[in-house]
């Protein structure tokens, strides 16, 4: 249990760090990572749950990330930034890893935790570009997708 809290505080350090400027490249490659995790940590979840709450929250996050990462792709392209394949960071690998070593119960406690994590990380991210972001298309919809975030962020206080 030590290392999920160990990546759980880097995350945690990360996004308490203060949002220097990112490049619109960056900005995109980060929104990907995070969606994508967002995804495969909800669609790993779903395999398994009995908790109806979990279901439904992991059911709403594939539909908002795919929605987001969608409307990255477009602000992106009106940005003439290059939209690379999303990848996994390594600590939301490290994550995913945890989430399919886990069982039952356990798996749903840990996905909870988790999303806590990646939701503030990821609330970082976009109010961090939505206030000092360069590219204007991203820094519209950064700004469209940080009250979602903070809408999920709200959700999981309740779980």
């Amino acid at each position: 249990m030590a290392r999920p809290m160990m990546i759980a505080l880097t995350l945690s350090m990360l996004a308490a760090a203060p949002a220097l400027a990112q490049t619109p490249a960056t900005y995109v490659a980060k929104a990907g990572a995070s969606d994508l995790y967002e995804r495969t940590s909800s669609q790993l979840v779903l395999q398994s749950t009995k908790d109806a709450k979990i279901r439904d929250f992991a059911t709403m996050m594939i539909r908002d990330h795919q929605k987001s990462t969608a409307d990255v792709k477009r602000a992106a392209t009106a940005a003439r930034v290059a939209v690379p394949a999303p990848k996994l960071e390594p600590a939301q690998a490290q994550m995913v890893a945890e989430l399919r070593r886990a069982t039952g119960a356990a798996r749903d406690r840990l996905y909870v935790t988790q999303q806590r994590t990646a939701h503030q990380q990821a609330l970082a991210l976009h109010s961090g570009y939505a206030q000092n972001g360069t590219a204007a298309p991203l820094k519209t919809v950064a700004a469209a997708t940080a009250p979602v975030v903070q809408h999920h962020i709200e959700m999981l206080q309740g779980m």
